[in-house]
């Protein structure tokens, strides 16, 4: 997929943290991407936000620094460069507010057809304190979403 990113993607030597600088007229924001292992140790949860000068992220400030896309596909680019390090994890995602999760799954959708070539590409739901998955089905509501690059 050729998408306009930041080139300024800068990962972690485990490969499990990366930054990047989103930059428009809010000036420049510093953003955190981390993949973290969950109880079950083949799946990674992907945690996004601004990093803050005490070293927190917040997941919920809205930026609106009008570089939404460019943000996304460059979040695109560190899950690659994850499953590339790690191709037998499976990650997870989903958005700090429901907001964010249908913007998650409007960019899925848009894009499923590319993205579709390099991974298998799931929808996760809550069924009775549960989270259940199933293959992605375009215009379905999803609690979250999980990815797993395909091996060639």
């Amino acid at each position: 997929m050729k998408l306009e990113r930041y080139e300024s993607l800068v990962a972690s030597d485990d490969g499990l943290k990366f930054t990047f600088n989103s930059i428009g007229p809010k000036g420049r924001i510093c953003k955190w991407i981390q993949f973290q292992k969950m109880n079950d140790s083949t799946i990674y949860y992907l945690s996004f936000g601004n990093l803050l000068s005490d070293g927190n992220v917040d997941h919920y400030t809205k930026d609106d620094n009008k570089d939404r896309n460019k943000i996304l596909a460059t979040v695109a680019v560190a899950i690659y460069e994850f499953t590339a390090r790690n191709p037998d994890k499976l990650v997870f995602f989903t958005g700090s507010t429901d907001g964010r999760t249908r913007l998650y799954r409007m960019a899925l959708t848009i894009y499923f057809q590319a993205l579709s070539l390099d991974f298998d590409i799931y929808g996760v739901y809550i069924m009775e304190d549960d989270h259940l998955i199933e293959p992605f089905e375009k215009g379905k509501d999803y609690y979250g979403f999980a990815v797993k690059i395909k091996i060639n």
